[in-house]
């Protein structure tokens, strides 16, 4: 083999263990990632401002709280699964706090509502925190008490904080349904009730 050919097969294998050892960089990076979940109604409408926030690094909606394995929308939507409608943020905490998926979570949502949320009731809408650590309850809890004491809202917010349980993936067609059914998620969103109340409760606050 000519020295041309070999420092060529060098350079190449040198590449290869670079693009490599970058690759393996970027996955134990990825653990430095965290989850939140929470459920807030319709999850359709949950969606959109959790990727709207900048250190979000995926959203995905789902079921949770109940006690039927394996959960489908039609099950589900008929309210005797224990299941609530949740959504599932992957994010960096080096770029956005929990404290800020918090606050997002509260101002999307009526917390003081107890059936339901806007015109959806049934107890696959009711709202909740599942928290996946301690120091997630900790400050769920603080925001919770937070708002209560405000005085924003002139009923009790109902919200409940709950340890997260098992969770599992919403069907393909549920999720970014705000983005495959813009039109429709708008009007549903304005009829519910919900961009109404969001407009009024938390305008011009981010």
């Amino acid at each position: 083999m000519s020295l041309l050919k070999i420092k060529i097969s060098v350079l190449f294998l040198l590449l290869v263990a670079s693009i490599t050892a970058q690759a393996q960089g970027e996955d134990m990076n990825s653990s430095k990632y965290q989850v939140a979940t929470f459920a807030g109604g319709c999850f359709w409408c949950m969606q959109p401002p959790f990727d709207n926030l900048k250190g979000v690094v995926s959203t995905e909606v789902g079921y949770t709280g109940g006690d039927v394995d394996n959960p489908t929308y039609e099950q589900i939507s008929r309210g005797n699964t224990g299941h609530y409608e949740a959504m599932r943020v992957v994010y960096d905490p080096d770029v956005v706090s929990y404290k800020k998926l918090l606050e997002t979570f509260w101002h999307n949502i009526d917390p003081t509502q107890a059936d339901g949320q806007f015109a959806d009731r049934g107890s696959q809408y009711h709202t909740a925190i599942f928290y996946h650590d301690e120091q997630q309850k900790a400050l769920a809890e603080v925001s919770k008490q937070e708002l209560e004491k405000s005085g924003k809202f002139d009923r009790p917010i109902v919200t409940k904080i709950i340890k997260a349980e098992v969770y599992y993936p919403a069907e393909n067609y549920h999720q970014n349904y705000y983005q495959k059914n813009s039109l429709h998620y708008e009007r549903y969103k304005r009829g519910s009730g919900r961009a109404g109340f969001i407009e009024e409760n938390w305008k011009n606050q981010e």
